[in-house]
């Protein structure tokens, strides 16, 4: 059984809902599933899971929070290559260049992504979004 941490940053609690969904797909897929806050886990602890579902919303000028994820998206990234990876979070205001970024930044760090560009949703995610959050983790479980 492959071990999956999902590990996000949430300032609304909108990121942290799609997270919650996330690892509750996994789960149902039969992943051994750990939900972390980014706050909660190191980048070296986070690079021993054997995929890793990354959750951020955009910040500022459509970019990842700057305070704690940015960081350990930074530190974590020389870690990735080989290594199943699916993005997600929420916005309010842009069109997802901040997703679209991120992925880019995943890829070039040689990430085996999962779920296509990132999983977006505006504002807070409603069950459609929910529900896409859940086949994500399932796709990444696989």
């Amino acid at each position: 059984m492959s071990k999956l941490a999902v590990i996000y940053w949430s300032g609304t609690g909108n990121t942290e809902a799609m997270a919650q969904a996330v690892a509750e797909g996994a789960r149902e897929a039969g992943a051994d599933v750990s939900l972390f806050s980014v706050s909660e886990i190191s980048a070296a602890d986070a690079a021993g899971y054997d995929r890793l579902a990354l959750g951020c919303p955009a910040m500022g000028a459509e970019v990842l929070e700057e305070g704690e994820f940015e960081p350990f998206f930074e530190e974590l990234s020389g870690s990735l290559s080989g290594k199943p990876v699916a993005l997600f979070g929420s916005y309010g205001w842009g069109d997802g260049q901040w997703m679209r970024d991120w992925y880019d930044r995943t890829a070039a760090a040689g990430a085996v992504l999962q779920g296509g560009e990132g999983l977006i949703c505006n504002e807070m995610p409603d069950d459609d979004a929910l529900a896409a959050c859940r086949d994500l983790g399932r796709a990444l479980a696989g």
